[in-house]
């Protein structure tokens, strides 16, 4: 071969059980060992000693990006269309009409993160028993009927129960949507395709609110205020891409044949490219099945593992400061004297700003294979922002408010890189499920904790609320140290086990295949990335 062409290294499994098996550490060094299961939907492609260009690696993934990937945001914009329009009604008086206080929207907030925290962990036991293909886009189909519902809401009651069951449609969407993208993807590719998925939501804010700066402008049609059409129309435009789904996603990597691509997305040689190059990267997708029920035990599994608290917590707290600010966005921009068209316009440009800063934040994870620096650099950068707006004199000076509240809006958000983080620290597919989960939930009680902090007392200029936020942001810049450095014992601590083992402890150590599948990321042979 010439050399602009690398061959991807040839993996060989007749020694899997033998005292001569390789004694190298780290999850993309397991593969030698650890083959996959009979069940495994991939494993008439697996074959340990295919080999193929970076070339042709490249290709396949180039597929995925353009077949999946694209979905996969098509579907995430219709979440935040349906989650974020609620924000841009506020401007067309929907609390007027519905004669509901800032204090009733609070609570109407909370009762949507309660419901979407109740629905988290059956929807991951639902996704892993019948399959991520069915399952997302019937998620879908749910909150649309919900959300264009919401159109006939005319008070409290009728707003509580609607906020009720989009929470409950919705919750565990997103845990799902990252676990099946796990399986397309290696590792390294991970977090910036999750920050895409991110991205996505920024996206629908900006055509969120070029559309609700139209829409809104209907109020008066058939007598039904402007968000009335608001909530009908973009309830129907996400129905019917939750119908398209139905016939469009995939069931794994092997099984993209269907109604609209009756020859798949791949040949059959990508097929073994795609499939021998996810369980080189991560041998443990090969041990579960797609449609592998989760159970209890993993429930246990994900809560007990050390490696994970840290991450938890960072789930609570690192987000909570920019959670008032943006949720109070437009209404914050319509109380400074804005039109209802400009409020909506001026949420444009924070929208715009964190796809690049979170995009770039990725990129630079994932070229440099580091976490915590980068997570840091995102919270680091809400706190002098929230400091100014503390400590901004009262009265006018709009557009300077304007500027801080847009550049906290638009800090670079790194749930893209926990969300990875936590998919590459763990060596067990469905713990891998149950912990997005749990992390996904305790982000949504942080944000429910920030939903609370802005309160009407303390409007319009929320100081006492901004202390709150610049306190939590110091303890979660802690956390993030403390995370690291709990990581880097807990590798220390394995390392200097594994170095006082013989060759042939080692080798016998990793021919357990056993206890390789019962043990996971506790094995000694597994190292944690920092």
């Amino acid at each position: 071969m010439g050399n602009d062409i690398e061959i991807a290294p040839t993996r060989v499994s007749e020694d899997a059980g033998s005292l001569k098996a390789p004694t190298k550490v780290g999850r993309s060094e397991l593969a030698d060992i650890t083959p996959p299961h009979d069940t495994y939907e991939g494993r008439h492609r697996f074959d340990p000693t295919a080999e193929w260009t970076v070339a042709e690696e490249r290709r396949v993934v180039f597929k995925t990006d353009l077949f999946l990937l694209s979905w996969l945001c098509v579907m995430m914009f219709g979440l935040q269309l349906d989650r974020g329009n609620l924000g841009n009604a506020l401007t067309d008086k929907l609390l007027d009409d519905l004669n509901l206080t800032t204090d009733d929207y609070n609570n109407g907030t909370t009762i949507q993160l309660v419901c979407f925290l109740a629905a988290e962990f059956p929807v991951q036991f639902l996704t892993k028993r019948y399959g991520f293909k069915y399952i997302l886009p019937t998620m879908m189909f749910a909150w649309s009927t919900v959300s264009w519902a919401q159109a006939w809401m005319h008070d409290r009651t009728s707003f509580y129960i609607t906020r009720a069951l989009i929470g409950a449609c919705e919750g565990g969407f997103i845990p799902g949507v990252i676990l099946f993208a796990t399986y397309f993807y290696k590792s390294k590719e991970l977090a910036i395709r999750l920050a895409a998925f991110w991205s996505t939501l920024n996206v629908a804010r900006v055509i969120s609110a070029l559309l609700a700066a139209g829409i809104l402008e209907l109020r008066g049609v058939q007598g039904k205020p402007g968000w009335f059409w608001l909530f009908l129309i973009e309830g129907l435009l996400t129905m019917t891409i939750a119908l398209v789904s139905y016939i469009y996603l995939p069931s794994s990597p092997v099984g993209t044949k269907g109604v609209i691509f009756r020859k798949g997305w791949y040949t059959e040689r990508e097929e073994v490219i795609m499939v021998n190059r996810i369980l080189r990267d991560d041998p443990a997708k090969g041990l579960t099945d797609l449609q592998e029920p989760a159970t209890f035990k993993d429930i246990k599994a994900a809560w007990s593992d050390p490696a994970m608290w840290g991450l938890y917590f960072l789930g609570l707290v690192a987000y909570i400061p920019a959670t008032p600010v943006t949720g109070y966005l437009s209404l914050t921009l319509k109380r400074l004297g804005f039109s209802t068209f400009n409020s909506n316009m001026l949420t444009i440009p924070s929208a715009v700003l964190q796809i690049i800063t979170m995009l770039t934040l990725a990129y630079s994870s994932d070229y440099f294979n580091e976490r915590t620096l980068h997570i840091i650099f995102g919270e680091f950068w809400i706190m002098p922002l929230l400091v100014a707006l503390i400590t901004i004199p009262d009265g006018g000076r709009e557009w300077s408010r304007f500027t801080l509240i847009t550049l906290i809006s638009g800090y670079p958000y790194f749930h893209p890189l926990i969300s990875s983080w936590i998919s590459e620290n763990t060596f067990d597919v469905k713990k891998r499920a149950i912990t997005a989960a749990t992390y996904n939930v305790i982000v949504q009680i942080g944000s429910l904790i920030g939903s609370q902090i802005y309160r009407k007392y303390d409007a319009p200029y929320y100081k006492q609320g901004n202390k709150v936020c610049v306190a939590i942001c110091a303890l979660a810049l802690v956390t993030m140290v403390v995370q690291r450095q709990v990581l880097v014992h807990l590798n220390k601590k394995k390392d200097e086990k594994w170095r006082a083992m013989t060759s042939e402890e080692k080798a016998l150590y990793q021919s357990d295949l056993e206890a390789r599948e019962r043990d996971g990321n506790k094995r000694l042979d597994f190292r944690f990335v920092i």
